[in-house]
């Protein structure tokens, strides 16, 4: 039979995605032209209006060619549109609407986001299977799994263990529940994770007994699974071992979609290929793109080489190299030739420049300067430009973005997720919690007093009657998110440092039960203060108050109600708040309804004996921990590109699938390029579909680096048309020299240093 599906396959910027797209308005298309052969299920077969049943089913059994529409028309179906991640998810989805007028209604999800709506979607069904108990389910995030998951295993997780594994507590519990998401994400039932593990790991007495790990990991599914609550191991675990197998859902599954269209499959978990299996057998039609220099999630939970065997079931297109105007064509060949055999003596083009200093910091203020200097000269415009390095440490970041702000150059950090702690409104309302609920007072001292009132005492003015406003531009400056005090330095503030300092000096009165701020002429020269400072400050102590009663009273519903009262009262006031704040208060909001949520079901499950407030410290002790970032949503600005600089580590701007005139590889000596600027997770290579279980020896490790710097070479030069700049420095920002794979790239292009 001939196969409709499509494998597209090319290197990046090949046009696979548009390529994607068009098969599709090909398929759609076709719908015009045989109108009388249009059929579906509700209405049977009509003269002149379908294709019956029968009919359908002896062409299809013959081999005969079936206009590819029929498949998308025969129970009105959906089309499922996957991507790799939501911004590229979100890009593809318009794209097709777009294309198509809007007129076929079009799902686009990630793999894992699909999966997540599948189980929550088929939930009655998995409780009847599993005999589970009948409540909905609720998703746990990153970082409440690993506190639970902690709680739960603490008791086994003695300071031998932590010796053995060489890791401290929240590390070795990252890592065991990575092994739950690594496995179900291939495929593998939680109870095979033990077996796996013994023969990947074989005579390997630096880890953990294996049966150990998996006995862990059971006892924390069927804990989560017992009280309704899902992880992303769990939830890709349920449907891939009980909803893919299950007939109900497998009918459900064909009425609803009969297209499937997937972008880089070579970033999905090995769980996608079933799926589309399922799919392609039901007589679904398909389109996928696989990009050859892609792979950006391999040692993640992806694989790229079983999803590669789904281009046997369909028909394969080349698709030709990276466009003209990118280096990949001009560049690659050399560069990954100098990169494996550094002996060959070669010179680059003089397209690829080399910045050479002796210590980081030297390197990072040229860097700066020579884009500075590029953009003033009209020679690039900042959305041209690309800062790409393996790893982005606060210093390098702050660094840069601090030179090019004060050359008016604007810097948009890519996926900067920064914990919430960092930011001083964040603390303030932690602090501010700790001073209304009563027994939190050893998580309050002076200095957070202090910040608390900077922050809580912003002047309540009108954007468009005063000089003092929030410029609009300022809402998406990039240092907000660098060094979150200039954001509360640039908004005007009725309380200053110094006079907040002075009052927590004078006016806070510390106690482990009750914390409390005196009134304001406790401090013999209050007078200093000033009555603008002094009128702020006796409103915060007067709101305060009215909390601290209300709350006596219980007449606050929760925590969560408090924060909004405060965010309403002194942070909003129907001012502009810059960006990055109001993701931080939006995430905090949000962290904090899913924490009380998880909290009211464990208490429903198995009440236990607490002080009525031990929740709002675990609360504020994990928000500082670090544990938790802001993440931003939308991402894409409003209106269009924006005009700025991109900073982004290589992970993070291979998987934006973006592209720019210039590109600064920074850091170019460093030995983490070949680690592709993330780390793989312990045990990935042990749950590849095609070794399952077998060692990963030093060899493996050895040519898996090699192959993923071929592929980052490949994949970066497709995305840059004009000029490379490798920027290395002698020394690392510890201190050592730096010897990476890329060294050699460096030294081929000597002669063309800037300096």
């Amino acid at each position: 039979m001939v196969s409709h599906s499509v494998w597209i396959v090319g290197t990046s910027r090949s046009g696979k995605t548009a390529r994607l797209v068009e098969q599709f308005c090909n398929w759609v298309k076709s719908e015009n032209k045989d109108t009388e052969l249009f059929y579906t299920k509700s209405q049977g077969r009509k003269k002149g209006d379908g294709l019956s049943a029968t009919r359908y089913a002896n062409a299809n059994a013959k081999g005969d060619r079936i206009p590819e529409f029929l498949y998308l028309k025969q129970t009105e179906p959906g089309v499922l549109v996957l991507a790799a991640n939501d911004d590229n998810r979100r890009e593809l989805g318009d794209r097709i609407v777009t294309s198509t007028l809007g007129k076929y209604p079009v799902r686009a999800k990630t793999p894992l986001g699909f999966f997540q709506d599948e189980v929550i979607l088929f939930w009655p069904l998995l409780i009847n299977s599993l005999n589970l108990k009948a409540q909905f389910p609720v998703r746990l995030r990153p970082e409440t799994e690993q506190e639970l998951a902690t709680k739960l295993w603490r008791p086994q997780l003695d300071e031998e263990i932590l010796r053995i594994a060489g890791v401290n507590e929240s590390r070795l519990v990252r890592r065991i529940l990575d092994l739950l998401q690594l496995a179900a994400y291939s495929g593998i039932p939680c109870e095979d994770i033990a077996q796996i593990l013994a023969r990947g790991l074989g005579e390997n007495t630096t880890t953990l007994e294996p049966e150990f790990l998996g006995s862990l990991l059971l006892d924390w599914r069927n804990w989560c699974l017992e009280r309704g609550l899902l992880t992303y191991g769990i939830i890709t675990e349920l449907y891939s071992q009980h909803l893919l197998s299950d007939r109900n859902y497998q009918q459900h599954l064909a009425k609803r979609y009969q297209a499937v269209l997937a972008d880089d499959v070579d970033d999905y978990p090995s769980v996608a290929r079933l799926l589309f299996e399922l799919l392609l057998d039901q007589g679904a039609v398909g389109a996928f793109s696989y990009n050859l220099d892609g792979a950006v999630r391999l040692g993640l939970g992806a694989d790229p080489n079983y999803l590669e065997g789904l281009a046997e079931r369909c028909r394969v297109e080349i698709l030709t190299g990276p466009p003209p105007e990118s280096l990949g064509e001009q560049l690659t060949q050399q560069m990954v030739e100098l990169v494996t055999e550094p002996m060959i003596l070669s010179s680059l083009p003089e397209i690829v420049h080399s910045i050479e200093t002796t210590s980081r910091g030297q390197l990072l203020r040229q860097t700066a300067e020579v884009i500075a200097n590029a953009i003033q000269s009209q020679q690039v415009q900042p959305e041209q430009v690309a800062i790409i390095a393996p790893g982005l440490d606060a210093i390098a970041r702050y660094t840069l973005v601090e030179i090019l702000v004060k050359q008016n150059i604007q810097v948009q950090s890519l996926n900067d997720q920064r914990p919430l702690i960092s930011s001083p409104i964040i603390r303030a309302l932690l602090t501010m919690l700790a001073l209304v609920y009563p027994g939190l007072g050893r998580l309050v001292d002076r200095d957070a007093v202090a910040e608390m009132l900077v922050v809580l005492s912003r002047k309540q003015q009108s954007p468009e009657n005063s000089t003092d406003a929030i410029n609009p531009t300022d809402a998406m400056n990039p240092t907000d998110a660098i060094n979150p005090t200039d954001a509360i330095n640039r908004v005007s503030t009725n309380i200053d440092p110094v006079r907040a300092g002075l009052i927590a000096d004078y006016c806070f009165l510390p106690h482990p039960d009750r914390p409390n701020l005196l009134p304001v002429s406790a401090f013999e020269r209050w007078d200093r203060i000033g009555y603008a400072a002094t009128t702020a400050y006796n409103e915060i102590l007067e709101w305060l108050e009215q909390q601290r009663s209300q709350q006596e009273l219980r007449l606050i519903p929760s925590p969560i109600s408090l924060l909004d009262r405060a965010i309403q009262r002194f942070l909003w006031n129907g001012s502009n708040l810059p960006y990055e704040q109001l993701a931080a208060l939006r995430e905090l909001l949000e962290t904090a309804q899913h924490y009380w949520e998880i909290d009211t079901r464990l208490r429903q499950i198995a009440p236990v004996e607490t002080t009525p407030h031990t929740t709002i410290i675990e609360f504020i002790q994990l928000l500082r921990r670090g544990t938790i970032t802001a993440n931003p949503y939308p991402v894409r600005p409003i209106s269009g590109v924006r005009k700025a600089v991109t900073l982004a580590t290589i992970f993070q701007y291979r998987s934006s699938r973006r592209s720019h005139r210039w590109h600064f590889w920074l850091d170019a000596g460093s030995p983490l390029w070949a680690k592709g600027g993330a780390a793989t997770l312990f045990g990935a290579p042990f749950f590849l579909r095609d070794r399952l279980g077998e060692p990963w020896t030093a060899e493996d490790e050895k040519l898996a680096e090699e192959q993923r710097l071929r592929r980052i070479l490949a994949d970066l030069l497709s995305r840059v048309s004009e000029r490379v700049y490798l920027c290395h420095s002698d020394l690392a920002v510890n201190g050592q020299e730096q010897l990476g794979p890329l060294l050699p790239l460096v030294n081929a292009c000597v002669t063309h240093s800037v300096i």
